[in-house]
Parts: structure tokens; sequence; C-alpha cells
């Protein structure tokens, strides 16, 4: 295919054609729902596989051409997007396709978990508290608060508490109602 994209920040083996890009978000949007701009750009930029300003304006495209309908930041297939999908698809490497496909989910995953796994980054007196809760229906079940020497041990504490989360809420309320062994 003609190379008509520019490529910073696409690895080898990413998306070289405007036209590739439009089918592969096609292909995406068909193929997970519902999808979300935000989605779409941690996964694909993540994985390298297309240019961030080709990604925007492929997206662009394909609502103005009636591939796809965009409410608020959720993409929909349309038939027409649907059909593209279905015949062109499998002009993409399957790879490729694969891959962000896989990405796409755990981007999803990922954004679902800081909705609803907070954790908030602060420097106090030169050290940093990391100030994590877990909210659900609008309610906070559950903050704990890390105090950290310098702000790269705060991003960890910070990333790991948004994937992992409820495996730590779950595992100090085991810890915590456990019953007290009798000295």
């Amino acid at each position: 295919m003609q190379q008509d994209v520019y490529l910073g920040g696409v690895k080898k083996g990413g998306l070289t054609s405007s036209t590739e890009i439009r089918i592969l978000l096609c292909y995406l949007i068909a193929t997970v729902t519902p999808l979300n701009r935000q989605a779409l750009e941690n996964a694909l930029l993540g994985e390298e596989l297309v240019n961030y300003f080709e990604l925007m304006s492929r997206l662009d495209d394909l609502v103005k051409q009636g591939l796809t309908q965009q409410e608020g930041e959720e993409y929909h297939i349309t038939e027409k997007g649907r059909s593209v999908a279905d015949s062109l698809a499998a002009d993409l490497p399957r790879s490729v396709r694969e891959s962000a496909v896989r990405a796409v989910i755990r981007a999803q995953s990922w954004l679902r978990k800081e909705a609803q796994h907070k954790a908030e980054i602060l420097e106090k007196d030169g050290a940093f508290e990391v100030q994590c809760s877990i909210e659900e229906m609008g309610h906070n079940v559950f903050s704990l608060t890390f105090s950290m020497p310098d702000v790269l041990s705060a991003e960890m504490i910070k990333k790991q508490f948004i994937a992992r989360g409820s495996e730590v809420y779950a595992q100090l309320l085991q810890a915590l109602t456990q019953p007290l062994e009798e000295p």
C-alpha cells in the first residue's frame, strides 16, 4: 500500500497508509463495542501502530464518511462501516489486528478501573502522598494514604493501585475480619 501518513511514533510493522488506518478503525469499532476515543488513543498509540495526528484525522474521516457515528466520546459502527470492516479487514496483517484488539481491551479495562480506583499524588514537605480510594455507586468505600520518598515510587503506587485496587481491598478486608488468635 502507498505510504501517505506521517510515521512519527509508529514502530516497524505499524500502519503506513490512511486507508489501512481507516480499515483498522472500522474493524476495531465493529469488533469491540462500545469503544471510546480515549481507549482507542491509549491502545493504538501505546502499541505504536499509528501516529496520534493520523489517528485523530482518520477518526474524523470515518464520521464524515458515515462509516461510524460518534455519541459523546463513544464510536459506533454504521452498516456502511461494518461492510468495510467485514470486507477489508483481511487486507491488514493479522498480527496488527490481533495486537490492536488486545490493546483496546486492555485500555478499556484500565479506564474502567481508573474510574473506580482513584489515586492522586500530592507533594507535602518534600515527600509525596498517594491518596488511594475505591468508589462504588458514587460512594467512597475504601481509602488509604501512602507516604513515598520520591515521585517515581509515588507514580508506581498510583499505577499499581489503579490496576489492583480491588485485590488490595479484598486482602485487607479479609485480614481485618479474621478472628484474632488467643495468645
